[in-house]
């Protein structure tokens, strides 16, 4: 997937970098590479399968580094093929997940939940969460990328949804605050910028900030793995 779609947007960076705007299939077909994948259920399951490899180790460590003890339950919104909720209630039997997605994702994590033996404690939904308020619960996940506009109002709907005593989380290549140590964030931050021209990736202090405009009452920054961190946000 890297050398056979995004090498060749990446040629394109000094352009994006001047106009701000996106370098990949937007730029030469007009369309996103997921209008396509949507309607394409068997490439739509083969990107998640492939974006699964990436995400594993950071969500292992999110399940073994988070005190989950006082949580009964968690809603991965944007969930994809289940992944997190499926490596969460893998360690904590105790709760019961929900992995929510577009409707044309639900199908595909229903079949990878039934795969791990997890149909009775790991759910799926649908909805469109710039459409839908979020699904209530006590761990909510979401962001990434999306405009500064965009990230704010989904912090918003993440403080609505989860009660009070409960958390919000993001795992994400969170920049360190200073900007000069996590290259992998800040280049991931640049991917941002030729995909979408107009999202980025940001710092825990970004993070915090955002946040405490949301009312949420503190945060904190755990680091996972290599660049990973997750930011943890408490109602």
């Amino acid at each position: 997937m890297l050398n056979g779609r995004l090498c060749r947007f990446w040629g394109d960076l000094t352009e994006g970098l001047k106009t701000g705007k996106p370098q990949n299939e937007v730029k030469h077909t007009g369309s996103s590479i997921f209008e396509a994948l949507y309607q394409d259920p068997a490439g739509l399951e083969g990107f998640m399968n492939a974006m699964q490899g990436i995400s594993l180790p950071n969500f292992e460590a999110f399940a073994e580094k988070f005190d989950f003890s006082k949580y009964k339950t968690l809603c991965d919104v944007g969930g994809a093929n289940g992944l997190l909720s499926r490596t969460v209630a893998k360690r904590h039997p105790h709760l019961k997940c929900t992995s929510w997605d577009l409707p044309p994702v639900e199908p595909i994590a229903r079949k990878a939940i039934d795969a791990a033996g997890l149909g009775d404690r790991v759910l799926t939904a649908s909805g469109d969460f710039f459409k839908d308020a979020l699904p209530k619960a006590d761990v909510g996940m979401i962001l990434h990328d999306w405009n500064l506009e965009n990230e704010k109002m989904l912090i918003g709907k993440a403080y609505e949804a989860v009660p009070d005593g409960g958390a919000f989380v993001v795992i994400e290549n969170l920049i360190d605050d200073d900007r000069r140590e996590n290259v992998v964030g800040l280049m991931m931050s640049l991917n941002m910028l030729i995909e979408f021209g107009d999202a980025f990736d940001f710092t825990g202090e970004d993070f915090a900030s955002w946040c405490k405009d949301a009312r949420f009452r503190r945060t904190e920054v755990i680091h996972l793995r290599g660049p990973a961190s997750a930011g943890v946000a408490y109602k």
